[in-house]
């Protein structure tokens, strides 16, 4: 599957205007009602649009603290690499995590209530997480950029 200019109008439209009608998104797109609900279900059945969401901003419920976490495992435990991946999914406070290569092997995006918050996960949850043999923290200070679209260059060709 191949995007054309359309699908990529209604991908930018939905990542800007999520909460959108299907009306006013077929409006904005230029083609009718049903044509859009169709293209609409054809990329998420196609695995373009992962799921609709709303986005929270942590520190207006709570989470005042953003910890971003590089991991290294032990030598020994790169065969347990899928259980260690399972053990954090499992972890609430974990928001984003990235198995990478290079200096370490992980890299989690964590959120807490407050400093004290975040001493008891990395105490009581994620040290006790066998095999990891490194854990280095850095606090957010200041959230310059979180890009969460992903804009699509109608002359540009994207394959599915």
């Amino acid at each position: 599957m191949v995007l054309d200019k359309i699908d990529k109008l209604i991908l930018n439209t939905l990542q800007e205007y999520g909460k959108t009608t299907n009306s006013k998104l077929s409006k904005m797109v230029g083609i009718s009602a049903p044509a859009t609900l169709e293209r609409v279900k054809r990329l998420e059945l196609a695995g373009v649009i992962s799921h609709f969401t709303a986005v929270i901003d942590p520190e207006k419920i709570g989470f005042s603290i953003t910890g971003l976490v590089s991991i290294s495992l032990s030598l020994s435990s790169l065969s347990s690499v899928a259980a260690i991946k399972e053990k954090f999914t499992e972890l609430d406070e974990v928001v984003e995590c990235y198995q990478i290569a290079g200096a370490h092997d992980f890299f989690l995006k964590v959120v807490a209530k407050d400093i004290k918050a975040y001493g008891g996960f990395m105490n009581k949850k994620l040290t006790q997480i066998e095999g990891i043999q490194v854990i280095k923290s850095s606090f957010v200070i200041d959230n310059v950029k979180e890009k969460k679209m992903f804009v699509l260059n109608p002359n540009e060709e994207y394959k599915v």
